[in-house]
């Protein structure tokens, strides 16, 4: 039976908190990935076949978490933790913009320690914008749960079972029959075998995107069929970390403003240019603002 081993300490760049971070990378507790226990723990299968790891990650200490892995090297999985977890993100401007804006800076401050959590890799980040385009959350999270149960690899150790993001391989493998079996569309399988031909096929290379600008990099999304303006920010926000980049014509995040802004008229335009470059955060505290109806009064 695969067992954890030594646990290490992970320095984070404070303010930090775990259980808002790893809620804005999960979204809905039926995500079937990204696991959390009664304790706060937070679970994850990373790897592929059998090098497939189960990390565990809890909180320590104000500087500090503490990583596990079922593997004998945990050390391995920091930089994917760090990428994850934006563990070493810097937010100053953030929390300095924030307080401009009357009905977003007690929200802010309910929310400090939320880093933006990013995919551990740019083709989940492309899956999840695809099925995620044009139906509610709650809808496209059960089609992803289906879909990453009949493609991802179980790992269990002790009561906690995981399951591995599929890599775009499987999704290229399977049938038609299969993906529309856990709800997937006919445009969106479509959608999501061009993009993960892309990223198998070296259209889309992570490491290459890094050294573009954000509207480069926007520009490169798009012209693979099925990413438009809205899934490529996503992309680029929860797949690349970009934090210039936010979702517009999104009626979530329309609705959202209305409701957490306490009735107040929002110019989105001009709230997204008084935060600048740290716009994206935003998008994590409209996730979780609804979450926790923060609405400011």
């Amino acid at each position: 039976m695969k067992r954890f081993g030594v646990p290490m300490r992970v320095p984070v760049r404070g303010p930090f908190r775990l259980d808002l971070t790893v809620d804005a990378l999960r979204r809905l507790a039926s995500n079937a990935v990204d696991v959390v226990a009664q304790d706060g723990t937070f679970y994850r299968a990373l790897g592929a076949g059998r090098d497939t790891q189960i990390i565990a990650v809890r909180a320590r200490d104000r500087d500090s978490i503490e990583l596990r892995a079922t593997g004998p090297d945990a050390a391995r999985w920091l930089p994917l933790v760090d990428r994850m977890l934006g563990t070493q993100v810097d937010l100053a401007q953030w929390y300095v913009r924030s307080r401009r804006v009357a009905w977003l800076a007690p929200m802010a401050a309910a929310l400090r320690g939320l880093k933006p959590p990013r995919y551990p890799t740019l083709w989940e980040a492309c899956a999840h914008a695809i099925l995620f385009q044009q139906i509610s959350i709650h809808a496209a999270a059960a089609i992803m749960r289906r879909a990453v149960e009949l493609l991802g690899e179980s790992r269990r150790v002790g009561s906690i079972r995981c399951r591995a993001f599929p890599p775009a391989e499987r999704w290229l493998d399977a049938s038609d029959a299969m993906l529309r079996g856990a709800g997937i569309s006919v445009n969106k399988v479509a959608h999501i075998r061009a993009a993960a031909s892309a990223v198998c096929g070296g259209a889309l290379v992570e490491a290459e995107l890094e050294r573009l600008s954000t509207e480069e990099v926007a520009r490169r999304l798009r012209t693979v069929r099925g990413i438009g303006a809205w899934s490529a920010s996503v992309i680029l926000l929860r797949g690349l970390g970009r934090l210039d980049a936010f979702p517009l014509r999104d009626s979530g995040v329309a609705r959202s403003l209305s409701s957490l802004a306490g009735g107040a008229i929002v110019d989105q335009a001009a709230l997204l240019d008084e935060l600048g470059d740290v716009r994206g955060m935003l998008y994590y505290h409209l996730l979780l603002g609804r979450m926790r109806n923060l609405v400011s009064r």
